[in-house]
């Protein structure tokens, strides 16, 4: 199992949670994507193209772009040109944007709340395209980019049906995250129909997992556990999910989601000491 980290969203030390985390031997480095956040959030294409310059191995993951906030020509041109920087190092999270942080960064862009699912659909359908480079047709028009780059993984993030669906037909990986290891084994079980009736081949599972190893305060484990209902989960649902304990504890969990059909886990850090939980994280991956 590959297994990523995320970095920190908002300060000037992402460069050096990226190098300490290519140095640990962890697949990939992630940023999440917010216009209008709870928390500050720097810019996630920025970000990654800073970390780009400065690793030379690490994988660069989106978690996730909300895709319809943005023309998709833009954002595609992002990606290619993030694809160039890092030498096809991007791993491209999309999602259509959840009820957690609310309507006002579509207010902002002018973009409908309520049409983001289906402009989610219209922007994969010619992203790939768009990407490489070859013509595709924008809003009635032929748009072509230049220089076109090769297609990074495509992860589509969401633990509902309608995710589900989208990845079935678009993406490369299923990205659910804060979601139970039965969770995993039916969306695994409902992608293989799905992939079947599209004729695409079965999408490989990404799963996000909060995550605080070691010593952690009693309180700051309940703060996180308040912080995660707001994503639409029960206080027990918030438990069951959150990754706490020793290293060894962690490497079961790990196990666990392997076993339930996940490919990869992108560890959040929630308590300050990202460092170390880097390095306790890059710890649970070694083979017990």
């Amino acid at each position: 199992m590959d297994v990523g980290i995320t970095l920190p969203g908002f300060g000037a030390d992402a460069v050096e949670h990226a190098q300490h985390a290519e140095g640990l031997g962890l697949e990939s480095v992630w940023h999440g994507d917010h216009l209008i956040p709870v928390t500050p959030f720097l810019d996630a294409t920025l970000v990654l193209a800073t970390v780009a310059a400065s690793t030379t191995r690490v994988k660069l993951g989106f978690g996730v772009l909300v895709l319809p906030l943005r023309p998709v020509a833009w954002a595609a041109k992002q990606v290619a040109t993030l694809q160039h920087l890092s030498r096809d190092r991007v791993l491209l999270g999309v999602g259509s944007g959840g009820d957690a942080h609310g309507e006002a960064a579509w207010r902002a862009v002018d973009v409908p709340f309520a049409e983001r699912g289906r402009r989610t659909d219209e922007a994969l359908a010619v992203l790939p395209a768009l990407v490489r480079g070859e013509a595709a047709t924008v809003h009635g028009q032929d748009v072509v980019l230049s220089p076109g780059a090769s297609v990074p993984p495509v992860l589509v993030g969401g633990g509902g049906t309608a995710a589900l669906r989208r990845a079935a037909r678009f993406g490369d990986h299923w990205y659910p995250a804060f979601v139970p290891f039965r969770a995993v084994s039916s969306g695994v079980a409902r992608l293989r129909e799905l992939a079947q009736h599209h004729g695409r081949p079965v999408c490989g599972v990404t799963v996000g997992v909060s995550v605080a190893l070691g010593d952690v305060p009693a309180s700051v484990v309940e703060h996180r556990i308040r912080a995660m209902t707001d994503y639409g989960l029960s206080g027990e649902q918030a438990r069951e999910v959150l990754v706490t304990g020793s290293v060894e504890q962690v490497r079961d969990h790990f196990g666990r989601l392997a076993e339930a059909g996940a490919d990869r886990v992108v560890a959040m850090p929630f308590t300050d000491d990202r460092f170390r939980q880097a390095e306790l994280v890059a710890e649970a991956t070694v083979a017990g």
